[in-house]
């Protein structure tokens, strides 16, 4: 049902209110401080909001980040902040601020796809949202990781620094890691600023944060890890704490196995937890792969704005030619046929007229747009539809990365 609250960025007089409806959607609370921070991380011309008379009842906003996407880094639209007031709920507010987000992303040339990590997995199908990237949830068992004989742990060390010393070592190994690894975002001295915001009402129960930093013996840091230590009890009384590995990256196969090590001998905390990628490399470094147990989960979601320039900006593993007819309700400016070419660094994507190889809707190329999800498993559950022999395979196989896209933040993105 159309509805009758007009929609526009707010205010920063208005942002407080604003922040606040759209918190309490999630059951959560934001002092003054919290959206003071907050309202640092908001471009308020990107935000959205659906207003009944002068009170804000729901919102979304765009914020302005980096993605880096098989063989490219593209700017990209990263969704957040959105929520309706359950007064307002099922009146059609949500439809009405995506479509109108997503219009004009399109209209100004902006980003040409937009990425979120949603609450509820099955609200944003309908917007043309495909689930693009997973995490691997692992909980360990660290007094029986142990590592394969003969692992090579290096020469290097790893300290333990404080926060200002760490950062710039930090963000350094970070910055080589997130170009080479698809689903990273960029980071601004901003949004490190969030990722390092280390108050104890942002613990969850936990300690405060620590900083693993592994240096070669020439001094220059390739590696590092953050984490808390946690101190529980489980109902027999034992000993139940965890080492939450909250990010962990390296720039060498010995660092990261360093890393490891050292997180796995921390003493008098039986456990370990990290959000990993579904293909981690831990479990191949432990003569029992099984002491590491994990649970998937989807995380970032991708809708291409402008389905040529989406297609063209990403590089492909194989060369590809290829017709693709698309089915965009949502976006009609989508909809129809286009050429995808492809060969090495090259890639083009234009519309054409041509008998189609493959029919598909925008949310299936969302979701195998970083190359986790493959197009054969789309086609398994009859949501791509093979019009040419071979093509399918063919295509699958040149949208697959050599990785699993794994995005570090966990639930945070854009935050960070």
């Amino acid at each position: 049902m159309p509805h009758s609250f007009p929609l526009r960025p707010v205010t920063d007089a208005e942002f407080a209110t604003w922040a606040r409806v759209i918190a309490d959607t999630y059951g959560e609370d934001r002092s003054d401080e919290d959206l003071a921070r907050e309202r640092d991380t908001i471009e308020l011309d990107r935000t959205l909001a659906a207003f009944d008379g002068d009170n804000p009842v729901a919102g979304t906003a765009a914020c302005t980040r980096s993605l880096t996407v098989p063989g490219a880094v593209l700017p990209v639209a990263g969704v957040t902040w959105v929520g309706v007031a359950p007064t307002h709920r099922r009146r059609g507010i949500l439809t009405s601020m995506t479509r109108r987000q997503l219009t004009e992303l399109h209209e100004g040339g902006r980003e040409p796809i937009a990425v979120l990590r949603p609450a509820e997995a099955g609200i944003y199908g309908r917007f043309g949202y495909g689930p693009s990237s997973r995490g691997a949830q692992l909980r360990g068992d660290k007094r029986a990781m142990d590592f394969r004989p003969g692992t090579d742990f290096g020469a290097g060390h790893i300290r333990l620094l404080e926060r200002a010393t760490a950062r710039p070592q930090i963000e350094a190994v970070y910055e080589r890691v997130r170009l080479l690894t698809v689903s990273w975002p960029g980071r601004t001295a901003r949004l490190w600023d969030v990722r390092l915001h280390d108050e104890p009402q942002a613990r969850d129960g936990a300690g405060a944060l620590r900083y693993a930093v592994h240096r070669e013996p020439d001094g220059r840091a390739t590696g590092y890890a953050l984490y808390r230590l946690t101190s529980e009890r489980d109902s027999f009384g034992a000993n139940a704490g965890v080492v939450q590995v909250v990010e962990l990256a390296a720039v060498s196969r010995t660092a990261y196995a360093a890393l490891w090590r050292f997180l796995a001998g921390i003493d008098l905390v039986p456990w370990i937890a990290y959000e990993a990628a579904v293909d981690e490399a831990l479990p191949h470094l432990l003569t029992d792969p099984r002491t590491v147990r994990s649970s998937e989960v989807d995380r970032l979601w991708v809708r291409l704005v402008d389905v040529d320039r989406a297609l063209a900006g990403r590089r492909y593993s194989t060369a590809l030619e290829v017709v693709l007819d698309v089915q965009d309700s949502f976006c009609p400016w989508n909809a129809g046929r286009y050429r995808l070419q492809a060969d090495g660094d090259a890639a083009r994507c234009e519309r054409t007229s041509a008998a189609p190889d493959l029919r598909l809707t925008s949310a299936e190329l969302g979701a195998a747009y970083l190359g986790g999800t493959t197009l054969t498993a789309l086609a398994g559950a009859g949501l791509v539809e093979e019009l040419r022999p071979g093509a399918l395979a063919h295509a699958s196989t040149a949208f697959r990365g050599a990785r699993e896209p794994f995005y570090p933040g966990g639930w945070a993105f854009p935050a960070y």
